[in-house]
This record gives C-alpha cells, structure tokens and sequence, in this order.
C-alpha cells in the first residue's frame, strides 16, 4: 500500500486526464455551477444563523412584530434553500457520472486492447477480478471523489464562514497570570480548533485499520464473484462428473475469506462508531456551555449566545471533516488503489513491449509468406519451449504442427501478436486476413445470428449466406434458431460449438488459417470431412494446424516439429 503522499500524487495525475479530456468544456462547466451552488448553501447556512439570532432575540423581547418578520424571513428561506438543494443534487449527480464515464473508458479502453486483458492475466501484480476493479472500483473511486471533494469545499466555505461569525461573538477574554494579564481574541474560534484538532487525531487513530480492512474485503468479495462465474461458465462440466460437493467447497472456501474480512471491518467500524457517538453526544452541549457564561454575565443577547453556539457546531463541523468521512475515505481509497494497481500493471506492459529487443518481433512483409526467423517461445519466467525455429509457409500451403500442442497454441498467440516472451521475428503477409479457431469459439450470450458473425456485424451478412454455411457443415436444424437468444455455450454441446466456429470460417473466408485443435470433439471422419471442406470452400487458403487427430497425412504438405 502506497503512502499517503504517493498515493494523492497518483490519484491527481490520473484526475489530471479527465480534467483535460475530449468532454473537459461540459465537465469545468459542470463543476463551476456545482462551487457556485455550493457557495450559496454555505450562505444560507450563514443566513440561518442569523434568522435564528433574531428570533431568539424577539422572543427575549416579547416581540409579535419580530415574530412575524422572521416567520416571513423563514418562508423566503424555506424555498431558497429547497431550490438550491435540489439544483445541487442534480448538477453533483452529472459530475459524478461524466467521471465515473470517461474513468470506466479508460481503465477499460486500456485493458481492452491489443490483447492486454490477456497478457496481463500471465503476468505478476496486483491485477485479480478486473471486471470487478473496472465495474466496481471504478464507481466508488469516481463517484466518491465528487462527493468528497464537494463535502471538503463546503466544510471550507463554512470554516471560513463562520469562524468570522464566532470571532465576533467571542469578545475579549482576560487570561489573569498572578501579575500578568492576557487578553485573548476570538477565543471561541480558538477553543473550537483546538477542540476539534484533539477529536480528529483521535478518530484518525481509531480509523486507521479501516483501510486496510475495506481493501481486503473487496478483494474477497471479487474472489468469491469470479468463483460463482467460473462455476456457472462450467456448470456443464462440474454436473457430468458430480464434482457439486467440491464446487460448494470451494466456494465456501471463498466466502469463508469474506466473513473474515467483515469481522475485521466490524471492528474497525465498531471503533469509530463508538467514539463518533460520544463526540456527537458531547458536540450537543458543548457549544452551548462554553457561550452561556457571556450570556449569564451580560455581555450578549439570547439570540447572540444562540448564533454563537450554532457557529461554534458549523466550524467544528467544519473542521470534523476527516473524522466524518473517515469509512468513505477508507472506501474510496481502497477502490482507487485497486484501480491504479490495474493501470500500473497495463503501464509495466507498454514499458516492456516498448523494448522489442526483448520480446518476439512480429513485423508485416510484401511478400505472401508466413516466416519464423531464428524464433524461439519462451515462459514469462524465461524457460524457454522451443527455439531456432526457422520457416518460410506460401500460400497455400497446408502445415501440420506436431509435437508439443502446448508449445504450438503459443505459437500461434505469438503470431497473433498476444504472446511476446521469446525472441526472434515472425514475418506476416501484409495481404490477406489472419484467422485464428481454438478450440472453443467464443459464443457471446445473444441471438444466435450475433454469436455466429461475431465480432462482425449481423448486417455484414446475409440469410441466405448463413443458411448455406450452416447446412455445408450440417448444423442445418439450427436455422430456425438464428433469431433465438440464449446462452450457446451453455446450450450446445462442444461437437456443435466447434461447428459453429467452422460455420464462422466460412462466412469469413480468410487466407491463413490457424487451427488450434479445431475439432477435437469430432471424430476422425468428420474431422477429415471439415478439412476437405475448407479445401473445396477456400482452395487458396493457407492452414496451419494443430490437431490431436493427425490421421489425415494426406491433407499436410509440410510438418512443423516443436
């Protein structure tokens, strides 16, 4: 956990962008009206006071005539400050979203790019559960930043407001030292400070393990979201071998973690609870025991002593500010922090493939070949898979990759650019489109017309193309579902999944083709049969295959041995 100084020069120079981003005209705009407005509730706090000095000043006086002036002052009161705070509610709530907007597009544009969201999955750092950082922790961080930094502002706009209210109801105290006379000046404005800065260290001191304990909790929440996802994505599986005990095992594993970070949170919140009671207890008499001995004495009215104690409670309010907001800092800084560790550990992966020297080079070429030159895959940790890879494929050509699977599917992320541990270069054809089938498509929960033209638009093609893709691979029943949305994962059995994905190759038609144990679920013969049909369909095309079936020698041109 960084200190307090490194963490708010971190969080103002990501602050920094949204103040200066494409919406920054909307945004100052927004946060001037939100000042302004805020600027009025402090006056009419200010004015408050004053409207109630003067109606404990009339009734000291038994005036019916004030009376009613000040009901008058009340109602023009009454709808200003309903205006106001309506007003203010609305222009917060938009400040907040804009940011909360442009933090989610930035943290998620970032992350969702160029494969990041992949890379960073095989890398070290604090990068868990980044959906719930992007979701989650970038709401919080957002929409608490607004909501701090407005309730800091007016806590200011007070402090400055009334401290000059209760100087001029301290008077002059005489402090009498034996033959020494001290006279002190505003010492209501000096007993509040003093008073406030003892009950703020205090609940500063109690608050502290709220932090950490906020931050480990939200880790915890993450961990046990991503576990009921995983269970759900692979309910299929965990049914057919009856592994439902292990699964709720685990899984308590996980909710085990966060009944023990909310015990740690209770207690920090039992703390602060605790003292918060018993300042707000004190807070209620105090401000009216410590002016009721000008009063008694003579030196100012009811209405005085009254304002004077109103003020007193305003500017200790005031200076409360770190003691109220204690958990929401805790909250918010926590939120934060896990949200800058996902930025830092995006950045640590910009930096490192800034150095090409030390990744695999993937660079474009004119001529219509697939080249490995001196190539060798490596773990991130450095063991290296294979090296000396050298190879030149032409179109057309059909390459069997045999050996170790392992080592050929991270040949194939090296290609796509996803995989840089390693060294050497991978030339690409600038012509023609890379395609890549592992061995399970991603099927988005949607239609399944969008699952089946995903990431392209529906619109790209049409029925009768899918019709005809569909039946050349026999998924012809399926046609009548093309408008049905559901979870296809879920719904299909893999075999049909894999067929999907074949379907998706024809409709794409790409030049080079990759081939991750494609069909692995299907047999042998159908295996063979969706080979001979990319054949017939794409005679042109470039295939490199990894397949646990390598019984079709025939198809192969050429073997790559990893």
């Amino acid at each position: 956990m960084p200190n307090s100084l490194d963490f708010l020069v971190e969080f103002l120079r990501l602050s920094k962008l949204f103040w200066r981003s494409k919406q920054k005209l909307k945004i100052r705009g927004t946060t001037f009206l939100l000042a302004l407005l805020t600027i009025m509730q402090m006056v009419l706090a200010v004015v408050v006071t004053q409207w109630s000095a003067a109606l404990f000043n009339a009734l000291e006086q038994h005036s019916m005539r004030g009376l009613i002036t000040q009901i008058g002052m009340l109602a023009i009161i009454f709808v200003a400050d309903m205006a106001v705070t309506g007003s203010h509610l609305v222009i917060k709530r938009n400040l907040q979203i804009y940011w909360r907007d442009w933090l989610t597009d930035h943290v998620f544009s970032r992350w969702m790019r160029d494969g990041r969201h992949y890379l960073i999955s095989h890398l070290p750092g604090e990068h868990d559960n980044p959906d719930g950082r992007i979701a989650e922790d970038c709401r919080i961080a957002s929409e608490s930043a607004v909501a701090l930094g407005h309730s800091l502002f007016y806590c200011i706009l007070l402090l400055i407001g009334f401290s000059q209210v209760l100087w001029s109801h301290s008077g002059v105290v005489t402090l009498h030292l034996g033959a020494w006379q001290i006279p002190i000046y505003g010492h209501l404005v000096w007993v509040a400070i003093i008073y406030t800065a003892l009950a703020s260290w205090l609940g500063w001191q109690v608050s502290l393990p709220l932090t950490g304990a906020t931050n480990a909790r939200q880790s915890a929440e993450a961990d046990f979201r991503a576990g009921l996802l995983e269970a759900q994505e692979n309910s299929q599986a965990i049914a057919l071998i009856h592994a439902d005990s292990y699964e709720r095992h685990l899984l308590h594993e996980l909710f085990y973690k966060i009944r023990k970070t909310w015990d740690t949170q209770t207690a920090a919140w039992r703390n602060i609870q605790i003292f918060s009671t018993g300042y707000a207890s004190l807070n209620m008499a105090f401000p009216l025991l410590i002016a009721a001995p000008r009063y008694i004495l003579g030196s100012i009215t009811l209405g005085a002593m009254m304002q004077a104690a109103q003020a007193f409670q305003q500017m200790v309010g005031a200076l409360s500010w770190p003691v109220g907001n204690v958990g929401g800092i805790a909250e918010w800084r926590a939120s934060v922090e896990r949200t800058l560790s996902l930025l830092k550990v995006l950045d640590n992966v910009e930096d490192e493939l800034a150095q090409p020297d030390h990744w695999i080079q993937v660079k474009s070429s004119n001529r219509p070949v697939l080249a490995f030159r001196n190539l060798s895959i490596a773990k991130y940790d450095g063991p290296v898979l294979a090296q000396n890879i050298n190879m030149e494929i032409g179109q057309g050509e059909h390459v069997l990759i045999t050996g170790n699977t392992y080592t050929g599917a991270k040949l194939f992320r090296a290609i796509a650019g996803i995989r840089p541990w390693g060294s050497g270069v991978i030339e690409l054809p600038s012509q023609g489109r890379l395609f890549f089938m592992p061995p399970r498509p991603y099927l988005p929960t949607s239609t399944l017309r969008n699952a089946i033209c995903y990431p392209t638009s529906r619109r790209v093609f049409s029925q009768e193309q899918l019709e005809q893709a569909l039946r050349l691979v026999g998924l012809e029943t399926l046609i009548d579902q093309l408008d049905q949305q559901d979870n296809w994962i879920n719904a299909l059995a893999r075999g049909e999944q894999q067929l999907l994905g074949m379907v998706r190759l024809l409709l794409n038609r790409p030049q080079w083709i990759f081939l991750q144990e494609a069909f692995d679920s299907l047999d042998s013969q159908e295996e063979a049969r969706m080979l001979r049909l990319i054949n017939e369909q794409l005679p042109d095309a470039t295939l490199l295959v990894i397949s646990h079936l390598p019984n079709n020698a025939s198809f192969y041109s050429r073997r790559l041995s990893l």
